[in-house]
């Protein structure tokens, strides 16, 4: 995380994506091929990078320790005012705070894992001018997993989502899903149920899932192969005109491109 071009964020908005990656270097190299990225060094230390598109940044890649024994994943970040307090919220609510809250550079930050085992991050601090849907940004975050009215009402008791208050997330319920609005009207998340209990196919286990926007996904999916992942066939997007792939890199991690 950083503080160049700072804003001012909307409460429990996604405020930034990261991945923590077996070896930094190597997951530079495969997303560089793959979606065009350029890195520069984050304020966080030598084992954490900024990725760029265009110039502008995109998401975070760091470096696991190797005593941290955990799955190789994308993992948002959503805005607090209080990382104790949101720590607190998680707990009492029978979810896992894993890391932190440890203070990063210019904020203060913690890793958990929701009731039904989707990892998630939240921030304190300022943050990038990085808003879900614009620019290169991921065109959307999306929570998959087994009950999205029961999450709905975990990550707005969170969040504060749907409380009233200025400067909040709105949730709707549209074709299905819940909805996530950061209170400018922009979709920044959505959240859908499925049937998972005993899925051993990790694409569907309960996961938040990035989706970052790509110009030509037969390249990118063609690019992911040649570099070392994996690609899932590539799909029509459900009620609109563009297509996904859901893409694995070498380490595991998990994430989809998709066009307009």
């Amino acid at each position: 995380m950083t503080t160049v071009d700072a804003t001012v964020p909307v409460r429990g908005a996604p405020c930034w994506v990261s991945l923590m990656a077996r070896d930094l270097r190597a997951a530079q190299d495969f997303y560089g091929a793959v979606l065009g990225w350029t890195f520069r060094p984050a304020r966080l230390g030598d084992e954490f990078s900024v990725a760029l598109a265009d110039g502008q940044p995109v998401a975070g890649i760091g470096a696991l320790a190797p005593s941290l024994q955990i799955a190789v994943s994308w993992t948002p970040y959503f805005t607090v005012e209080s990382a104790d307090d949101t720590a607190s919220r998680v707990r009492e609510r029978g979810a896992t705070v894993a890391v932190g809250p440890l203070r990063l550079g210019p904020g203060r930050a913690a890793l958990a894992a929701d009731p039904d085992g989707a990892t998630f991050g939240f921030w304190e601090g300022q943050t990038l001018a990085w808003t879900v849907g614009r620019g290169n940004a991921p065109a959307i975050l999306e929570l998959r997993t087994r009950d999205a009215f029961a999450a709905a009402i975990f990550y707005a008791q969170v969040f504060d989502w749907a409380s009233g208050q200025p400067g909040v997330c709105d949730v709707t319920y549209e074709h299905d899903q819940v909805i996530v609005r950061d209170g400018r009207d922009n979709v920044v998340a959505a959240l859908r149920s499925g049937g998972v209990e005993a899925a051993p196919d990790p694409h569907i286990r309960p996961r938040w899932h990035v989706h970052f926007p790509v110009r030509d996904i037969e390249a990118v999916t063609a690019a992911a192969v040649a570099a070392g992942g994996s690609v899932a066939p590539v799909a029509p997007v459900a009620g609109g005109t563009g297509c996904q792939a859901v893409i694995r890199d070498p380490d595991g991690g998990l994430f989809t491109v998709s066009t307009p």
